[in-house]
């Protein structure tokens, strides 16, 4: 085994991923089995590097020297020695004028090279008028870092900086031939970001083993109790305890059978060959997995079988009466998978591990997931969880609380309570299966593993959770006037309009940023390649999207009235959800930007509620 050249906390020079730029970095570890260093810019990124693009200060100093005698003042011996094409042999003289137009071309070389080379993006604050991505060099807000030494990558170690510097401006064909190489390196760049090796997650979430260790047993228990005060005559929070159901009440073959059924009904509709295959997000090895975006079509057979059910006079009340087993049946399901996953998971290859479920802790792993895509050949295990089972079956069981509602209280007509909260839920359910794509983006496909956090969630805090309100008005109605409902279904559409024009800012801006179509949306560009929208919602806000969502949920338990607080549950989680999400991201975010995420808080200073938080 090759024994390393540089040890942890040495400074060296680094060379940047598809470019020719050396930087100052700190050696932070390295790898034994890869044989890569991972190093830390001065912006705060942090990159594998082999050792071939590694070289201790020491040798750039002799070059710097080098390259500092070779100034337009230096001597004539010193100018001998790497003379341009044009340039008259040694020994003859020089006209006056003759060196004052080789000073003029000089000069108007020298300006012609500092347009041609990327460096200079990172030398100088980006306006906010800047539009176009740069091209992945770390950033630096310093006009002249002498850390950053112009290296050759393709010619030889000992010609002169001043050489590989005309190699960028002998005519406009070659610059244009320079540029488009530059915009390939790129692509290759924004491959090899992705290219770090598999590490230990350090930074445990959750409260690390014991905190997750308890969220196994404490998320259960919060849907369990939220069910079975739903069903007191008054559910207030001051009787606690409810009284608990035997045992042998929670569980019952036949609503397994049907959870079962549903599962792999939804399986079948997910496997149907109709809807687009798209690419995901680069994985860590550079592959993109390929997905059958058909959620919505899913939806449409979904709502026609029920039609079907309905038209056959099949009760879906059956749903409403066994409410809490098929909460039992579906925690079960999420618990055989989770072991499932996390088993598959210990012969996968490190490449293919979730970024923050890899921390060699098995009930931490467990909770969060270790695998990050977990699939049976071409299905998608975490992907088809996420819309399919749990968020269609969210939308059923509304209904089904809307007609056990009108079978309990003998009603024609559903409340007009009861008819808001199917409505925003629905449009809600209807837009994220539209949008489908968009969740490729997002932090639970790209970055977390299928584990028991997702599998529970997906499952079974979506459907049962999510339908607290519609439960909750089955047995304690509420009656409310039109105004009152009109202006609740403005709050709605309010946030609503935040959260949808607010994520189509960001995904069409991540799918493709020089879309001509996104031309007035500024950015702060990144040493990752992406660039931090400070334009349109995103620049009202950090999350523009988390405030959206918390205005919705809250038009969603307003119908429910405010005798009890039971139905607000949902927004008082969804605000702290939303706060964890939103500190993860920070951290997440300070750690890919570096120095660019601190000037993106400056530019932004509110991270959800404007003027508040």
């Amino acid at each position: 085994m090759p024994s390393r050249k540089f040890a942890d906390g040495e400074v060296v020079m680094g060379r940047w991923p598809g470019s020719v730029l050396y930087y100052e970095v700190q050696v932070t570890r390295y790898d034994d089995a890869s044989h890569l260093y991972t190093v830390k810019y001065k912006d705060g990124t942090e990159l594998a590097l082999k050792e071939s693009d590694i070289r201790s200060q020491s040798s750039f100093k002799h070059r710097k020297s080098q390259s500092s005698s070779s100034s337009p003042s230096r001597k004539s011996t010193s100018r001998s020695r790497s003379r341009s094409p044009g340039r008259p042999a040694k020994g003859r003289r020089r006209s006056s004028s003759q060196s004052r137009e080789h000073k003029d071309d000089k000069k108007k070389i020298s300006q012609e090279t500092s347009l041609a080379l990327p460096v200079l993006v990172f030398l100088f604050k980006p306006s906010e008028n800047n539009t176009r991505r740069y091209n992945g060099e770390p950033d630096s807000t310093e006009k002249n870092d002498t850390s950053c030494i112009i290296l050759e990558q393709k010619l030889k170690p000992d010609l002169e900086t001043e050489r590989v510097l005309e190699q960028y401006s002998l005519r406009p064909r070659k610059e244009e031939k320079k540029k488009e190489e530059m915009h390939s390196e790129k692509k290759v760049f924004e491959t090899k970001t992705f290219e770090k090796t598999s590490t230990k997650t350090k930074d445990l979430e959750f409260g690390g083993r014991i905190g997750t260790f308890l969220l196994i047993f404490f998320l259960p228990a919060t849907v369990f109790y939220l069910l079975l005060m739903c069903k007191q005559d008054d559910p207030s929070l001051m009787n606690f305890p409810p009284p608990l159901p035997a045992l042998e009440s929670l569980w019952e073959t036949r609503v397994f059978g049907v959870f079962l059924l549903w599962f792999f009904l939804q399986a079948l509709f997910y496997l149907l060959p109709i809807g687009k295959v798209v690419e995901g997000l680069p994985l860590s090895n550079g592959r993109k997995l390929q997905y059958r975006i058909n959620g919505f079509y899913a939806f449409i057979l979904t709502a026609a079988a029920i039609g079907i059910l309905l038209y056959f006079q099949f009760e879906l009340r059956y749903l409403y009466d066994h409410f809490m087993q098929f909460a039992v049946s579906a925690a079960a399901f999420s618990m055989g998978l989770s072991i499932y996953l996390y088993i598959r998971s210990l012969k996968a290859p490190e490449e293919e591990l979730a970024p923050g479920g890899n921390s060699g802790y098995f009930i931490y792993d467990f909770f969060t997931g270790h695998e990050l895509n977990p699939r049976i050949g071409s299905f998608d295990l975490k992907y088809f969880c996420e819309l399919r089972p749990g968020l269609i079956g969210w939308v059923v069981i509304n209904l089904a609380m809307l007609l056990a509602e009108m079978k309990i209280h003998n009603q024609s007509m559903p409340s007009l309570s009861m008819i808001l909260v199917n409505s925003f839920q629905l449009l809600y359910v209807v837009d994220a299966l539209w949008n489908e794509e968009a969740i490729l983006t997002t932090m639970d496909i790209t970055h977390d593993g299928f584990g028991f956090m997702l599998a529970f969630g997906d499952l079974v805090w979506v459907p049962f959770v999510y339908s607290l309100q519609a439960y909750y008005l089955v047995g304690h109605p509420n009656a409310i006037s039109w105004p009152v409902a009109a202006a609740i279904t403005i709050l709605n559409c309010i946030g609503y309009y935040i959260f949808r024009s607010a994520n189509s800012q960001k995904n069409n801006f991540r799918r493709n940023p020089s879309d001509p179509k996104l031309a007035y949306l500024k950015f702060i560009p990144t040493a990752t390649g992406k660039g931090l929208l400070v334009t349109g919602w995103w620049g009202f806000v950090r999350h523009p999207n988390y405030l959206g969502d918390i205005i919705m949920a809250l038009a969603w338990s307003l119908p429910c009235g405010f005798n009890n607080i039971l139905p607000y549950f949902y927004v008082i989680y969804f605000i702290c959800l939303l706060v964890h999400r939103e500190a993860r991201d920070e951290h997440h975010c300070k750690q890919k930007y570096g120095l660019a995420w601190e000037r993106y808080c400056q530019r932004v200073p509110y991270r959800i509620f404007p003027y508040i938080y």
